[in-house]
């Protein structure tokens, strides 16, 4: 991810992509994210003001490397 903020700065115009478990629901219990429907698999994608083929390729580049990063279960 290069186009996308990885803060969550959720008043900014960019495009931003979080893992709401670990950042902005972090300081609640598991039960208390799953509650909220917040799971340890979320990821939160906001799209800014970035032109869609910017953020269509940046999107493209990362998931391309999920089979590379993650274990399938």
């Amino acid at each position: 991810m290069k186009l996308f903020s990885l803060l969550a700065n959720v008043a900014d115009a960019k495009s931003l992509i979080i893992h709401p478990a670990s950042t902005t629901h972090a300081e609640l219990t598991p039960e208390e994210q799953a509650v909220t429907g917040v799971t340890p698999e979320l990821i939160r994608v906001s799209i800014g003001v970035e032109t869609v083929d910017d953020i269509i390729y940046d999107l493209d580049q990362a998931l391309a490397k999920i089979p590379e990063t993650v274990e399938a279960k």
